[in-house]
Parts: C-alpha cells; sequence; structure tokens
C-alpha cells in the first residue's frame, strides 16, 4: 500500500469517526446563573438616622405628621407615637438626643440597615440607654423599620401601662384617744353632825 492509500484510509477513518459522533445530538453543558442578590443599602450617615429619631421623639410633631417616619405607618400608629411622646413628657425623659454607630447592612433585608443607637434622656437616674434599631431607605431618606417600631412602642406601652411607684402611703393616723370617762361625783361630805348637849 503506498502512503498515499494509507493516509485516505486514515482520513477517511477520521471522517467515518467525525460523522458518528456528529450523528449524535450534543447537549450543551448545563450552567446555573447565579440570582444576583438584592443590593445592599448604601449607608446613611449617623446624622441621617438621629434625624429621623430627633423628629420621632419630638411632642411638637404630631404623630400624623410622623407616619412617613415609620415603615408601613397606619392611623394607629400615629396615635401610639402620640401616647409614646405623651409618655416621655410626662415621665421626664425629654428632651431625648440620640447618637447612631456601628452602621451596617441588615442580615434580614440587606436593603435596611441596623445601628446601635446610643439614647440620652433628661432624667438622672435612666440617664442612657443603648438599642439596637433598623432603619429602612424610603424615598431618598430613612424611616424606622416596622419591626424596631413596634418593639419601641410596645416597650413604651409597657412602661406606660404600669405606672411609677408614687410616693408611699401617708402613715394611718392614730386613733383618737377614747373619751375618759366622766369621773363619777365625790361624795358629798356629810353635814356635820350636831354636837352632844348636855
Amino acid at each position: 500500500m503506498s502512503v498515499v492509500a494509507i493516509v485516505a484510509a486514515q482520513l477517511s477513518g477520521c471522517s467515518r469517526h467525525e460523522s458518528a459522533r456528529s450523528s449524535v445530538p450534543s447537549v450543551p453543558p448545563a450552567t446555573s446563573t447565579p440570582v444576583a442578590p438584592r443590593p445592599a443599602a448604601s449607608l446613611p450617615s449617623p446624622e441621617a438616622l438621629v434625624e429621623v429619631l430627633s423628629r420621632l421623639a419630638d411632642p411638637a410633631v404630631a404623630g400624623a405628621a410622623k407616619t412617613s417616619l415609620v415603615e408601613d405607618a397606619t392611623p394607629q400608629t400615629a396615635a401610639a407615637l402620640d401616647r409614646f411622646t405623651t409618655a416621655a413628657r410626662d415621665g421626664g425623659y425629654l428632651p431625648l438626643s440620640f447618637a447612631a454607630s456601628n452602621i451596617t447592612s441588615s442580615d434580614v433585608d440587606p436593603t435596611n440597615v441596623t445601628a446601635t443607637i446610643v439614647v440620652t434622656t433628661a432624667k438622672p437616674d435612666d440617664h442612657e440607654f443603648t438599642f439596637p434599631m433598623e432603619f429602612k431607605p424610603t424615598q431618598g431618606g430613612w424611616q424606622l423599620s416596622r419591626r424596631t417600631a413596634e418593639m419601641l412602642l410596645a416597650l413604651s406601652s409597657s412602661r406606660a401601662s404600669s405606672p411609677a411607684p408614687g410616693p408611699a402611703p401617708a402613715p394611718e393616723p392614730n386613733p383618737a384617744p377614747a373619751p375618759e370617762p366622766n369621773p363619777v361625783p365625790a361624795p358629798e361630805p356629810n353635814p356635820p353632825s350636831p354636837a352632844p348637849s348636855g
């Protein structure tokens, strides 16, 4: 066999092999397209969150004007916000001041952010406390998440429903002394007996 015949035989063998391979329909390998995660929230400045909280705690602002500061607020939310500021005022907590730190994307909803909020009150004995809060972006600003608002308003309701201890009750007055019985009149002296005569 000549070299040309051998090469021709191999080429024809290859082409038969290739045609056998091409007669089987090829299925493209399965690919998975990862679902794009929801975009993380751009983090607000601490001042933006403090502004939301300061307005919520302002007794000069009616509850109805504060509903845009709470996610999914209702008329009942407005009434609860009014009760909250009234209780804070009556309890001597106002004015309140706030500081925000540790602002991060929420683990629950990455479009929301969480922050550590330090609340300073006017009360000397209950002066400062720290509370984690969640905020939701809205129309170019921020609002308190529904979950955080419900916790805060429930907390204020429980404080308002359990009145602060008042002054101790006055001691019972001592009972009036029992009237002394009228003294028994002393027996009247006997008139002098007449002297014996005699």
